[in-house]
């Protein structure tokens, strides 16, 4: 009896030392070492205010469940979706909810279309509008009418049924390739940008797994990059470290970025140039810490798409330190949206990356499948091959010329702009960072005796006269994404501008789209309620009264 005792007390004491062993492997491994990347990549500083940020929404979220605040909340939602409801479906359209009893005629639907094209306002015919349209003339709309029309009916999905589409598709992602200084490398066409995004992350994910064994990505950003990337993160399960960008030039933080890299780091991310504020990323440097630490970068280039390669052919490549695309060695993935300034079809983008085999860790391959092994370059299965002929048709059609002058015209308005707003004429701004390209983002200077948040009253005002304007968060600002109508329109656009200034200088509104929203996000409880007026505008996107 006594012996299975002692047998028992020695089985006990080898239990409690595992558990302590597991124990101390756990404290280690996920206290300590997560605490010591999180402060190594993020400070002292940005991880108290994260965590600050954190159990603020806790706190905030627990508060308005409080029946008062949930009815002020609600009463106030409301009115905010019938706002929303009142712009986007109006009342006085007839929808069509069910199919009708028998088919209506081609004269009927042609009637329709005219009705419904008739809803668009005229400012996006006289360039009053921030990017969104990338027009390139009438000319061009013609060239895309009828490649689209001939291949109507192709699906890139089946290459032996639609031999001139798999032509047309390897033509266009070698165009971009050259351009992009890498005739070797390999690429595909996606439906847009944040496609592309999402394929060079899972692409740098699978990667990284299947060659350096990361079980937990991780990816680099600097808070500039495009929404996308936070998608990515949501959709493959990538850990994200946001890196503050320098508050002056406005550009990646080098020093923080390689601050934040760690053994589970797939990949880092620049830009070129940035959606809010137009800088371009110091992309060799990021291209150093990538080669150095063997991981992906990934250059997002969709808004700076077919204006890039052309800076210089241009003479408007003073400024752009070092390089961009796949010249930089470290560089493994681009992507480049060509139905931007490309003037392809809404729907065009390439994904392209260093090497063919970087690139089949983007492909789907289920070889089981009942229906046969079904294999797939992109997200997407069957896709629109006349998309793909018209960028095709109008990339053949404009050359190197056409895109050298399109750029020359651009980059002239847009530093017209710049130089507008840095004058005397408009002391009350500032232009953030130093554009280089098609965007210039501007803010209120405090100094003049107007707020920060007064700028989005001026965006207000600026919606009022026919402009629409892109607002900003962080700092609170408008930017332009200048386009070939827009560079047509800058005088105009600079006397409106001057004109809502002084009118808010002369009685500054507290109401309008821009100033509940963002204004709201500048409160305590603004980050919890700005996703719930984001979810409402997209419902009513799918009502039909």
């Amino acid at each position: 009896m006594e012996s299975i005792r002692s047998i028992w007390r020695r089985a006990s004491s080898v239990r409690s030392w595992s558990a302590n062993v597991v124990l101390i492997y756990v404290l280690w491994r996920y206290i300590w070492i997560e605490t010591y990347r999180q402060i190594r990549a993020h400070g002292l500083a940005g991880t108290v205010i994260d965590l600050y940020s954190y159990y603020k929404k806790i706190v905030f979220s627990l508060l308005l469940r409080l029946p008062p605040s949930r009815r002020k909340v609600a009463l106030e939602l409301d009115q905010a979706r019938r706002g929303i409801q009142s712009k986007l479906v109006p009342e006085h359209l007839e929808y069509y909810k069910t199919l009708p009893e028998k088919g209506k005629t081609v004269e009927w639907i042609d009637n329709e279309l005219v009705k419904l094209k008739g809803l668009e306002k005229s400012d996006v015919a006289e360039g009053r509008v921030s990017g969104a349209v990338y027009h390139g003339g009438e000319d061009l709309n013609a060239v895309i009418i009828a490649a689209t029309s001939k291949f109507i009916l192709s699906n890139p999905l089946h290459p032996d049924v639609f031999p001139g589409v798999r032509k047309m598709e390897a033509e266009v992602v070698s165009m971009c390739l050259n351009l992009f200084n890498n005739p070797d490398g390999a690429g595909t066409t996606t439906s847009g940008g944040t496609e592309s995004i999402l394929m060079a992350v899972k692409t740098h994910r699978d990667w990284a797994r299947a060659n350096k064994g990361v079980r937990y990505p991780e990816m680099i950003i600097p808070s500039s990059a495009h929404a996308a990337f936070w998608k990515a993160s949501d959709y493959f399960g990538v850990r994200l470290h946001v890196i503050p960008v320098d508050k002056k030039s406005r550009r990646a933080n080098v020093s923080a970025m390689r601050r934040a890299v760690n053994p589970n780091t797939i990949l880092l991310v620049g830009s070129a140039p940035n959606f809010p504020d137009g800088a371009i990323d110091p992309i060799p440097d990021l291209a150093r810490i990538a080669s150095k630490h063997k991981i992906g970068l990934h250059v997002d280039c969709c808004l700076g798409s077919l204006l890039m390669p052309f800076l210089r052919k241009t003479g408007y490549g003073e400024g752009v330190v070092g390089g961009f695309g796949f010249e930089v060695d470290g560089v493994t993935s681009i992507s480049c949206d060509v139905h931007k300034y490309g003037f392809c079809p809404k729907g065009s983008s390439i994904i392209m990356y260093r090497d063919a085999g970087l690139r089949r860790y983007q492909y789907y391959i289920q070889p089981d499948w009942a229906g046969g092994v079904y294999a797939s370059p992109s997200m997407a299965g069957s896709r629109p091959g006349s998309v793909i002929a018209g960028a095709w048709a109008v990339m053949t059609h404009m050359g190197m010329d056409g895109y050298t002058q399109s750029c020359a015209t651009i980059l002239k308005a847009t530093r017209k702009l710049k130089q507008a707003i840095q004058s005397d004429r408009f002391s009350e701004l500032y232009v953030l960072g130093d554009p280089m390209v098609s965007v210039v983002a501007f803010s209120v200077d405090e100094k003049c005796g107007l707020k920060e948040n007064d700028i989005y009253a001026v965006g207000d005002l600026m919606s009022k006269k026919g402009w629409h304007l892109s607002a900003l968060s962080g700092p609170p600002a408008l930017h332009l994404a200048m386009t070939m109508l827009t560079a047509k329109a800058v005088d105009t656009l600079l006397d409106d501008l001057r004109a809502a200034i002084d009118e808010i200088k002369a009685s500054p509104p507290d109401s309008g789209d821009l100033v509940a929203l963002y204004g709201l996000g500048q409160t305590s409880v603004g980050p919890l309620l700005v996703p719930k007026l984001a979810e409402m505008f997209i419902d009513t996107m799918f009502m039909t009264r």
